[in-house]
């Protein structure tokens, strides 16, 4: 407990230590004043679909508003016709503008809309803008275009000069009032004096484009009274820090080319949020860096502009992906981004997300590492990943805090967020056995080679065979025949076989070699299970010792005499040896399959057995008679009896005991069909047994220690991980047209982090440690690697099935020559999604033009989730040559 306790506040207090002297939490950019000459404005909603505010909202924004600019702009006739009536009440001005598209009937609509207000409100109108980058849109030529200006020029200018006709009537009306000549001339000096000082407000006629269009086009400059120009570095991919200078020198061109004309920015702002645009990176702390520099410099220069824009506009995810919706230097709820002066808080949740990393770490730690047997060195390794899988997680959970979120977002999160907890669990699990291996303290409950006993109990051994090539059966008994031990009969257990081919050999092998040898020719149901059920009414009375092996292992001399005796103690009621293989040289495909297997006997079994937490297996598997009767014997309810036996074992209080010395070998599976068929029936079983056993792994239950629960339940995490494998994968596939043809919603760090973490854990976990304990060569290690990775679909469809599917019927492992070669491929819905992932990877990078880094990085995850399905294909490759040899 010490070293758990020391490693968790060491790792913790590292964690803390990083998040404190992180320097990118706080900025201070040069200071600026707090009034802005203008800001964009859009009356809409927080909501991701664009719907109009109330009237009292709208009168909100503008009295947050007035704090900061007495201006506003506008981007169409409708947004005017709902904000000009509270524009007008507070006395402030705007940019009024009017959406001209390709569409002539909504032209038509929005010029006759517009002309109604220029009308209604020009004594608040600081401009009127005739179309928004309709020019950089293609929507119009530039002769239409003019053609609009030039009819909003006439009708302003004859607004202008009908109030100054207006203006002149009342000055003649008053002077007619007055009869006296020289109290005349002095009040008509009066009133042009006063007219001179308060001349008629003339309202400019402009449109809107981006820089490059005023140069393209430079004769639209002389339709205009100013030239209002958009320049948003972001789009043109430049780095935060060449802002200040790119901006100046796209000012010095468009002055050169138009020295006379006035030039307003209509336009300039960077996102708080969203994805990089090559160099160009949106974040809070670059936006408030960018604005406040360019206010500053704006003030310097003196030259007039609007900044883009007021508010976030979380609508806009729809049509300009996930940027559009940050320019704001107020969030959608109305909170002011940063400060015009002094230090930016950029990251306003780091003393939460701190807190909280560290304490989850600790948690992670205490629970990962208590009830181990562990040391230092181990510990304070575990600790640090567990603190930097911590970090992930808070900064996965932060997500939806800084993001606007719509459904597609929700969903990916959500999953994403769900694959976290298995995927955490496994992560950690693999790296702590990882570090066990490695550096902690080597296992020492294996069992001994130089046990003794004065007692040698009776050892009854059930071979089952279903339809086995007899030649292959008879190997197995005559290896068993020549065991050292004494004290034993051997059960060969011929069951629903009606085929003389099967049987009459393995008859006549059992009667020539002795009465040890018992044949029996049985029909039962329950499969497996109900045949060793039905062989027991046959066991000898004196039986104190069960032992079971397959029908096609060869067993050593020594299995018996070596591992009986620890059945001294009578506590003991379980005890395994590995499965192990004697045809892993025959072809390659068999050597891949051998290497995946090895892993488990080698790795995962000598550490459970560390916590007395090992699991059964039908073969090379020895039980005490009294504690099988004592539990209920063979279960036929799941296909998965031998582990689902030692589970209730545990429960009832025994112990169980594993050495990983080699003391029988077995067959492999015949074809990969055969491989992926054993996986499901022990995926499928697993899953059987924790819909039986839960109860049992409830905090409050005592049957199991809470290191049995820990290896029990990680276990299943497996299972499911692998299981959630294909869902990502599919989820991702239908993510990809969206991030392409919409280019919105990058997947969040929920859905991609997670997986590239738990793949680099799981390469490393699998070289290191079949280097370390298998003492298998690079090669093996590769080959094993590809044999455990192609079985994830098959796994997928087991935890299915296992969730949807009762008592599914056992399918047998076929060996020996036994299996018929299948007519179709037997790997074609991997074919398929490793086609449909390396498409979506390949349209990634290849429509990536901005380099964003998500989606380089969703590429990366895609690649990967890729690497189980095209594993699968080379392992049918590999298995079509090792036929093609066969055949020569």
């Amino acid at each position: 407990m010490k070293y758990i306790l020391v490693s968790l506040l060491l790792a913790s207090l590292l964690q803390v230590f990083l998040w404190l002297n992180n320097d990118k939490k706080f900025i201070t950019p040069p200071d600026a004043e707090d009034i802005i000459e203008s800001l964009s404005y859009a009356p809409y909603t927080k909501k991701n679909e664009k719907e109009m505010l109330s009237d009292e909202e709208v009168v909100r924004d503008l009295k947050l508003l007035k704090k900061f600019t007495n201006t506003v702009r506008f981007y169409s006739a409708e947004d005017s016709q709902k904000v000009m009536p509270f524009v007008k009440q507070l006395g402030m001005k705007a940019h009024m503008g009017l959406w001209l598209s390709g569409v002539a009937e909504d032209n038509e609509k929005e010029i006759a809309l517009a002309k109604t207000l220029i009308s209604d409100y020009y004594d608040n109108l600081a401009s009127v803008i005739v179309g928004n980058e309709v020019l950089l849109r293609d929507d119009l030529k530039p002769d239409e275009l003019i053609v609009h200006i030039r009819d909003f020029k006439g009708f302003v200018e004859g607004i202008f000069k009908g109030r100054l006709d207006v203006k002149e009537q009342a000055i003649k009306d008053e002077l007619a009032k007055i009869k006296n000549k020289r109290k005349r001339a002095a009040k008509e000096k009066e009133l042009r004096i006063e007219l001179v000082k308060h001349p008629e407000h003339s309202v400019a006629v402009t449109t809107a484009e981006i820089w490059n269009m005023w140069l393209l086009y430079p004769d639209l400059a002389n339709e205009v009274d100013m030239i209002n120009i958009h320049i948003l570095p972001y789009w043109e991919k430049i780095k935060a820090e060449n802002v200040e200078s790119f901006f100046k020198e796209i000012y010095a061109k468009v002055r050169e080319i138009h020295k006379t004309k006035p030039i307003t920015i209509g336009e300039f702002g960077w996102p708080s949020q969203g994805y990089n645009n090559q160099g160009a990176v949106a974040s809070p702390e670059n936006q408030a860096m960018i604005i406040r520099r360019f206010l500053r410099m704006a003030k310097e220069e003196g030259f007039s502009y609007n900044i883009m824009e007021a508010f976030d506009q979380p609508w806009k995810g729809v049509d300009e992906g996930n940027v559009g919706q940050y320019w704001g230097i107020f969030d959608a709820n109305r909170k002011l981004k940063f400060e015009m002066q002094g230090v930016v808080l950029v990251e306003p949740f780091w003393f939460m997300q701190m807190v909280a990393a560290a304490l989850i770490g600790a948690i992670l730690t205490f629970y990962g590492l208590r009830n181990q047997n562990i040391n230092f060195l181990h510990a304070i390794t575990y600790g640090l990943a567990a603190q930097g899988i911590s970090f992930g997680i808070v900064m996965a959970a932060v997500y939806p805090f800084i993001h606007y979120m719509n459904f597609g977002m929700w969903i990916m999160w959500g999953m994403g967020s769900i694959l976290m907890v298995p995927l955490t669990l496994i992560t950690l699990a693999k790296a702590n056995e990882l570090f066990k291996c490695t550096i902690g303290k080597p296992p020492k409950r294996l069992i001994p080679l130089d046990l003794k006993s004065e007692h040698i109990p009776f050892v009854s051994i059930h071979v089952p065979a279903y339809k086995e090539q007899p030649a292959v059966l008879e190997e197995t008994l005559r290896a068993l025949a020549q065991l050292r031990y004494t004290n034993y009969e051997v059960l060969v257990i011929i069951n629903n076989t009606p085929e003389d081919f099967y049987k009459a050999p393995i008859k006549a092998l059992c009667e020539e070699l002795g009465e040890r040898f018992v044949y029996l020719d049985i029909q039962c149901s329950g499969f497996k299970a109900g045949a060793l059920n039905k062989a027991l009414e046959f066991t000898n009375p004196e039986c104190e010792i069960l032992a079971v092996i397959d029908a096609d292992y060869v067993i050593s001399p020594n299995w018996l005499i070596d591992l009986v005796p620890i059945f001294d103690d009578p506590k003991v009621a379980l005890v395994q040896a590995p499965q192990d293989h004697r045809d892993g040289n025959d072809s390659l495909i068999k050597t891949a399959m051998n290497a995946e297997y090895a892993g488990f006997f080698d790795i995962g079994m000598v550490e459970r057995n560390e916590e007395n937490a090992i699991v059964a297996h039908g073969t090379m598997l020895m039980v005490r008679k009294s504690a099988f009767d004592e539990v209920g014997q063979w279960n036929t309810d799941t296909i998965v009896e031998d582990s689902e036996l030692g589970l209730r074992l545990f429960e009832a209080g025994y112990i169980g005991h594993y050495t990983n010395r080699r003391y029988g070998h077995g067959l492999l599976p015949d074809t990969i069909e055969a491989f992926k068929n054993q996986r499901h029936r022990w995926a499928y079983g697993a899953v059987q047994i924790l819909k039986k056993h839960w109860p049992h792994f409830k905090p409050s239950s005592k049957t199991l220690t809470r290191a049995q629960k820990h290896h029990f339940v990680t276990g299943w995490f497996f299972w499911l991980s692998d299981a959630l494998g294909p869902v990502t994968a599919v989820l991702n596939i239908l993510w990809v047209p969206v991030i392409i043809f919409v280019g919105v919603t990058i997947p969040t760090i929920a859905l991609t982090v997670p997986i590239l973490t738990s793949f680099l854990v799981n390469v490393i976990h699998s070289f290191v440690l079949y280097k370390t304990r298998v003492g298998a060569k690079f090669y093996h290690s590769t080959l094993g690697a590809i044999a455990a990775m192609s079985l994830q679909l098959i796994i997928f469809k087991a935890v299915y099935d296992g969730f949807v599917k009762d008592r599914l019927p056992f399918k047998r492992t076929e060996k020996g020559g036994n299996s018929k070669k299948s007519v179709s491929s037997p790997v074609k819905n991997e074919i398929i999604l490793a086609t449909l992932l390396l498409g979506s990877f390949t349209a990634l990078i290849m429509t990536n033009h901005q380099d964003i880094v998500e989606i380089y990085v969703f590429s990366a995850t895609i690649l990967i989730q890729s690497v189980p399905y095209i594993s699968a294909i080379i392992l049918r490759l590999i298995e079509k040559s090792s036929y093609k040899k066969e055949a020569l």
